[in-house]
């Protein structure tokens, strides 16, 4: 068991979310018990997410994609409404933690794939809201594209969708989980063999194909299930909570 501000105070730690901006509010993004014992990690908020925890009495739910973002009209009414009502009527905490879970060497959705996919000579690699977010490395040895392919469906447990033409073997991969498209740019510059993120735009075919890089849609979802995951093994760990893991599928 864990009081509610000890265990957000040790996430500041962790995750510090107060390092840069972000697209919306991390921490607390709804109040509810202060005695946190069972904890639910999820990918997004959504109300099938919410209708899982308070079946199963969860104190706290933690997600990456969470109910608030910035710009969107601030009215808790329809769809929002309902989630909310669920959770306050169960008494859950609703945490989430966005570029936080994207870019820490640990708990990071990209350390993780990275790691996963078992590069070597890891950096730093592409930014948001001025801190890098991504990581780029190379493999132990060179890879059969093919290759490359099977390991990203084994480790997102979902079939990538695989665009452009770059070498093979594979050598060099970048890794910017969710919708990153725009980080093709990044790798590009950077030299690389392969670009990973979770979605694709129209205009990514063509310009991956015209510069030789593999370009590797793994899901946006998908791409974002391995830090929350992580984080919440590892608070259940450190701070003696039950935890589960809930995925809400999504194909996007």
């Amino acid at each position: 068991m864990i009081e509610r501000g000890s265990l957000l105070a040790y996430l500041d730690r962790l995750l510090e979310p107060a390092a840069s901006d972000d697209w919306g509010p991390n921490g607390l993004q709804v109040e509810g018990r202060e005695e946190i014992r069972r904890l639910v990690t999820g990918v997004s908020a959504c109300q099938e997410l919410f209708d899982r925890a308070a079946d199963w009495r969860a104190d706290a739910v933690l997600v990456h994609h969470g109910l608030f973002w910035h710009g969107q009209a601030p009215l808790v009414t329809g769809v929002t409404a309902r989630r909310v009502k669920t959770l306050l009527a169960g008494g859950i905490n609703l945490l989430a933690y966005h570029l936080p879970l994207d870019r820490h060497p640990v708990y990071g959705n990209n350390a993780l794939a990275a790691r996963g996919l078992g590069l070597v000579e890891t950096a730093p690699f592409a930014e948001a809201k001025g801190l890098p977010v991504g990581v780029m490395g190379s493999l132990p040895a060179p890879l059969p594209a093919a290759e490359l392919v099977e390991r990203c469906r084994r480790l997102f447990d979902q079939q990538p969708l695989v665009l452009g033409a770059g070498p093979d073997p594979v050598r060099s991969i970048g890794i910017v989980s969710g919708g990153a498209q725009r980080e093709l740019h990044a790798a590009i510059d950077a030299g690389l063999d392969a670009f990973l993120t979770g979605e694709a735009s129209e205009w990514v075919t063509n310009l991956a194909r015209e510069h030789g890089i593999h370009y590797l849609a793994c899901g946006h979802h998908a791409t974002e299930r391995l830090g929350v995951r992580a984080l919440g093994e590892h608070l259940g760990e450190h701070c003696g909570l039950e935890t589960r893991f809930i995925d809400v599928p999504n194909p996007v």
